[in-house]
């Protein structure tokens, strides 16, 4: 097992312990990027759904704003000069607010409408109310819009932070986590080696004590066996009839 495939660590068993509280962390962590991304990937469908239906419907409504338009353009002639004169500020604004999703910020538009329909009055001497329709239908399809917009930016946001949470989740459970538990291994492998090593040894020191002990007993008994016999030989009466000396000669007078 190279380098590049563990965390340089020093195999002990604190370094065990460490390692198995960070593959801990890690397995949590990767649970919780999973559920947001889950989370996220559930709300960005929803969306999906919500853009094709609301382009839809803008479609119908951009038909409806147009046909309103010539409509009223037919009844009351070229208004636009008198819109413009009438209109002095923006009576349809739009508001922004973030919504949060698992972590992630989601920018929402909202169109509102501000102050009195200024022009609600414009065009009562001829094709007033074909006016007023069409500035209805236009504010309708403002609003519709702004919803796209919003859904679009949230699709866009979404879709960029479930493509960084996969990424951390995919790095998390194929990179960490693996090199994680490769070091575990490595570490294991290591302490078994010592406690084998250790045990070997411990092993030919009792092994080196009983033969030294074995040697000393051996080397007792015999001093104990050599000092018995020289005891008994001291003991022994001395046989004057075996004594090959010569006595010496007594002259008696």
């Amino acid at each position: 097992m190279s380098g590049k495939d563990r965390i340089n660590v020093f195999p002990s068993r604190m370094a065990m312990t460490t390692m198995k509280q960070r593959l801990k962390g890690a397995q949590k962590g990767h649970s919780l990027l999973k559920k947001k991304s889950d989370a996220l990937t559930m709300r960005f469908r929803k969306i999906l759904k919500t853009i094709i239906d609301t382009k839809v419907m803008m479609g119908d409504v951009m038909k409806e704003a147009s046909f309103s338009l010539t409509e009223a353009y037919f009844a009351a002639g070229d208004f636009s000069l008198v819109i413009t004169e009438n209109v002095d500020k923006a009576w349809t604004k739009v508001r922004t607010k973030n919504d949060n999703v698992a972590g992630v910020k989601l920018p929402v538009f909202e169109a509102y409408t501000d102050g009195a329909n200024t022009y609600e009055l414009t065009g009562l001497s001829r094709g007033g109310q074909q006016v007023n329709n069409c500035a209805t239908t236009f504010n309708k399809a403002l609003k519709l819009l702004v919803e796209l917009a919003s859904l679009q930016t949230a699709f866009v946001t979404l879709d960029e932070a479930i493509k960084i949470t996969n990424r951390r989740v995919n790095a998390i459970e194929h990179v960490i986590i693996p090199r994680i538990e490769r070091t575990i291994a490595y570490i294991t492998s290591e302490l078994d080696e010592m406690e084998r090593e250790e045990f070997y040894r411990l092993k030919k020191i009792q092994e080196k004590k009983k033969k030294n002990k074995a040697v000393k007993e051996e080397a007792l008994k015999q001093y104990q066996l050599d000092h018995q016999h020289e005891k008994v030989k001291d003991t022994e009466p001395k046989n004057i009839l075996a004594d090959n000396e010569d006595d010496e000669d007594l002259l008696f007078t």
